[in-house]
């Protein structure tokens, strides 16, 4: 098996190739200035090599995508149709890493892996878009919806509060959009583990466990020794160009179904992230 991984500069793309190296799985990481994944001549000849493709790269700047629309769905549509297609002439496996903001974000249960889906921004609609290029074109592939990032490589929520809770005595933050952090050294395993089986499918995949982002504020200041208090405040107060779902619970038993471990619970992972942190930085 030699892998193919796109996103190696970001959170997710990092830690894939960092766990395929522990397994000694050989495999190559690339990313925008390697080659362009919307250049099809490109893309077909980069993948010609490989046994299977795991896509991390994508166009993730939510608020930004509303005013760049055409640029977000070249990349995270047209630049994923492009993938799938060079998979398909190589027969190769595609792990195409998708996110919760393909559904509505409505209700209070779990979204399933085939409820409807209905995105309400630009975002999510081309990452949804990107699903239908790869259900559209292959057999031998894999949908994983993944939320609320986090890794040691690239900013994210847990890095900015700690940032700001060593500013700040006291910090708003939104209590009404509900989901799971995902730390991307937990899901890296999981998708080398994919990789490497038949499973196919469309999957759930985010830490167990949920909780509003003031809830996840409150715990990385505690588990980093913070006295920040946190004031939460509906999302109402706290406008952004992009709406964010208010629900992005997802049911993982497809996982277990498939025969595949479920990740540690939220809490769990952000006290080895800030272990990491230290181990990186030599200080949160």
């Amino acid at each position: 098996m030699k892998i193919l991984v796109t996103g190696i500069k970001g959170q997710l793309g990092y830690d894939v190739c960092k766990e395929l190296t522990a397994r000694n799985i050989p495999h190559k990481g690339v990313d925008y200035d390697d080659f362009d994944i919307t250049n099809r001549e490109a893309v077909f000849c980069a993948v010609s090599d490989y046994s299977a493709v795991i896509h991390c790269a994508a166009y993730t700047a939510v608020d930004k995508a509303e005013d760049e629309p055409d640029l977000c769905r070249k990349i995270n549509e047209d630049g994923t149709k492009n993938l799938a297609q060079a998979c398909k002439q190589t027969g190769a496996k595609m792990l195409y890493i998708s996110t919760d903001y393909v559904f509505p974000g409505t209700g209070e249960t779990a979204y399933k892996p085939h409820d409807p889906t209905a995105p309400i921004g630009v975002y999510g609609k081309t990452k949804l878009a990107g699903e239908k290029a790869v259900t559209e074109t292959l057999d031998r592939f894999f949908i994983i919806r993944i939320s609320w990032v986090f890794g040691i490589n690239g900013n994210n929520f847990v890095k900015t509060m700690l940032r700001l809770g060593n500013e700040r005595d006291t910090l708003n933050v939104v209590a009404d959009q509900i989901g799971s952090p995902t730390y991307t050294a937990d899901l890296a395993p999981l998708l080398c583990d994919m990789a490497a089986s038949e499973k196919f499918g469309i999957y759930h995949a985010t830490n167990e466990g949920e909780c509003s982002w003031a809830d996840f504020a409150r715990e990385i200041f505690r588990q980093a020794g913070l006295n920040t208090k946190v004031t939460p405040v509906p999302s109402s107060e706290y406008p952004t160009k992009a709406t964010r779902p208010l629900n992005s619970r997802m049911d993982k038993t497809c996982l277990e179904e498939a025969g595949f471990a479920r990740l540690p619970r939220w809490e769990d992972a952000l006290s080895r992230f800030l272990q990491d942190l230290v181990h990186v930085n030599g200080g949160i």
